[in-house]
């Protein structure tokens, strides 16, 4: 006879601890100094400001959870860490986990009433430094995805790509860096559009993209693109607010337009990729309409507003990529 054990559970209610002592780690910036070498309790609380016995409690803990290691004394990154949360490795993730413990993790916390009263817990109206702090955490995350676009899609046939949501450009940035001609717009809310400008300007590729601000289902979205991308935008929405937008988008363009849609597209269940599942809170708890779609989804969306579902294509992780033709009308 098999004995169940309510471990599982037990995991899953103390997740919250695990994620709590990575964000702080993060904010007091344990990693950055671990990224120097091993460092004793002494030197990180040095480094850090927090007391011994405090900056114990999270060293230890992350020594559990595999992030760091401990050899005597001294602690030092795993591999993980030096990879991800150093600053020295690949890809960055610190921006991202300060973009879910500052902006992501409060709204969480409501996600009850969220649920029960499908009243949105935040907001995409951002200002000042937690603008700053969105943006470059989406930035962090779609890393992976947005190096994987210029490669798993063939830009040598466009000539200019409008970027509807675009962030803080980083998509714009990677395709700009494979495609010496290809120039492009990136039309984005003003907060979110004011730090677009200010990543673009360091980068060279920036002269290439001119930076509007606005709102595309109250202003007229930029016509004179042959493609259109739209980046982890769709499943902020409502399906019938994204049938709305596709229907604007295709009133912009020219016949035989592409249009690119990244995104966390799911099988029928809506459980597959897993990650895109439990992402689907984290949607609706923003915006009170958002959610995960099914690939047959927007596929009956692209056909309903005038464009032909052309192939779909894996990026990175849990996003894929939709790609679609505007219609001959």
């Amino acid at each position: 006879m098999t004995t169940l054990s309510p471990e599982p559970i037990v995991q899953l209610a103390g997740g919250f601890m695990a994620a709590k002592h990575l964000f702080v780690a993060n904010e007091i910036g344990l990693f950055d100094k671990l990224a120097a070498g091993p460092a004793s309790l002494d030197e990180l609380a040095e480094f850090t400001g927090v007391a011994r016995p405090r900056v114990r409690i999270l060293a230890d803990a992350l020594v559990v959870l595999g992030l760091i290691e401990r050899h005597d004394d001294r602690y030092r990154n795993g591999p993980v860490a030096a990879a991800f949360l150093s600053g020295d490795g690949p890809t960055d993730l610190r921006p991202f986990l300060r973009f879910w413990n500052h902006i992501a993790y409060p709204m969480w916390m409501n996600l009850e009433p969220a649920i029960r009263t499908g009243q949105a817990q935040g907001t995409l109206a951002l200002s000042g430094e937690r603008q700053r702090i969105f943006s470059e955490g989406v930035e962090a995350i779609q890393a992976l995805p947005a190096t994987a676009l210029p490669t798993a899609y063939d830009f040598s046939r466009h000539r200019r790509v409008l970027d509807l949501g675009g962030g803080t450009g980083s998509w714009l940035i990677r395709l700009l860096g494979a495609y010496p001609s290809l120039e492009a717009t990136l039309f984005e809310l003003p907060n979110a559009a004011a730090v677009a400008r200010e990543r673009l300007a360091g980068d060279p590729c920036g002269p290439r993209v001119e930076v509007l601000a606005g709102n595309f289902f109250t202003e007229s979205i930029p016509a004179g693109h042959d493609a259109v991308l739209i980046a982890n935008v769709l499943h902020l929405l409502s399906p019938e607010r994204n049938l709305d937008l596709l229907r604007r988008i295709r009133a912009r363009v020219s016949d035989g337009t592409r249009l690119l849609l990244a995104d966390f597209w799911t099988d029928p269940t809506h459980t597959d990729p897993p990650f895109a599942a439990l992402m689907a809170a984290e949607f609706f708890v923003i915006t009170g309409e958002g959610d995960v779609y099914s690939e047959e989804e927007a596929s009956l969306w692209l056909r309903e507003t005038g464009w032909r579902t052309v192939e779909r294509k894996p990026l990175a992780g849990a996003v894929s990529l939709l790609v679609a033709e505007a219609a001959e009308r």
